[in-house]
């Protein structure tokens, strides 16, 4: 008796098929994993999940063999920096999810919509996967060229939005979600252009790094041109050069604190910079810089800044 081919074909596919179908619940995974179940414990909450019911499946076997990779890969991790690590994706992941469950709710209400939402997940799942090999494959290029160093000389860099506060009790809150979506769009087009890298958003404030001190002053310079019009209200810069800790995507060191200081204390419309940066770009004529007195600020009482502008003479006052 011949074999069904169609019988066949489906044999072949139920391994791959099952092979992503939740399996496991938490605690099976844990047990087949061999982890302490107190770190289990400790992990998963910081991936974001309430202990609740332990009874649903969870995971594949896809999932596990990719969890059982990653767990052999980081034993000689210290623990808290895992918890750490945990406590960054489940953020991130978070975060994502609670964007795009918004935009699901809204597109898939349209009844002449043509796909369900579990067809949108699988799209987007797709999509994610897609923008993050992209971008793993550059932070891996830039690690590998700072990989000797323990820290990193990097040109800091804010820009907030002026007297955010106040405009936000005056309009209301589908006004405020644009506003604060087209300072991101346009503030991200303006670092990425240049070479910096947004590092992240903080409400009416968006934090990026530089390597170049010419590229971030002439970032800054552009930054206050999305106010040009009704686009945006008038921006603020704050910059500043230094030695900083980059740790899970995010920067640490005295550059962060600086830059901020600097970003308040900016007048609207304007770039302030830090003695560092106003002495790598002095002789690049396309910058023009004001000195001011000396800054008393939190954290500082002697802060030397500049005023960045564009040279009255230069190409960039074009």
């Amino acid at each position: 008796m011949s074999e069904d081919p169609q019988s066949s074909a489906e044999d072949d596919r139920r391994p791959t098929q099952d092979a992503n179908a939740p399996r496991y619940t938490r605690d099976e995974l844990i047990a087949r994993l061999e982890i302490d179940p107190n770190f289990a414990e400790k992990a998963w909450n910081a991936f974001g999940f309430a202990r609740r019911s332990t009874d649903d499946k969870v995971a594949s076997e896809n999932d596990l063999a990719a969890l059982r990779m990653f767990a052999a890969s980081s034993e000689s991790m210290p623990e808290s920096t895992k918890i750490a690590m945990a406590r960054a994706i489940g953020q991130t992941m978070s975060h994502l999810a609670d964007w795009e469950a918004d935009q699901l709710r809204d597109i898939t209400a349209d009844p002449e919509f043509p796909w369900t939402v579990e067809q949108m997940c699988a799209a987007l799942g797709q999509v994610q996967q897609l923008i993050w090999r992209r971008h793993i494959a550059i932070a891996l290029e830039r690690h590998r060229e700072h990989a000797a160093e323990e820290e990193v000389d990097l040109v800091v860099g804010f820009a907030d939005i002026v007297g955010y506060t106040s405009l936000s009790r005056r309009i209301d809150l589908h006004d405020l979600e644009e506003l604060l979506g087209s300072f991101e769009d346009e503030t991200f087009s303006v670092v990425v252009d240049h070479g910096g890298r947004v590092i992240k958003t903080l409400g009416d404030a968006v934090m990026f790094t530089f390597e170049d001190a010419h590229a971030a002053a002439e970032a800054a310079i552009r930054i206050h041109e999305l106010s040009d019009g009704d686009r945006l209200p008038p921006l603020r810069v704050g910059l500043a050069r230094g030695p900083v800790l980059q740790r899970f995507g995010d920067v640490f060191g005295e550059p962060v604190n600086i830059a901020s200081r600097l970003t308040s204390s900016a007048r609207p419309g304007s770039t302030l910079v830090d003695d560092s940066i106003a002495e790598e770009i002095g002789a690049d004529d396309r910058f023009y810089l004001k000195s001011i007195p000396t800054l008393r600020v939190r954290g500082y009482k002697y802060l030397k800044a500049r005023v960045l502008e564009p040279h009255k003479r230069g190409p960039l006052a074009e």
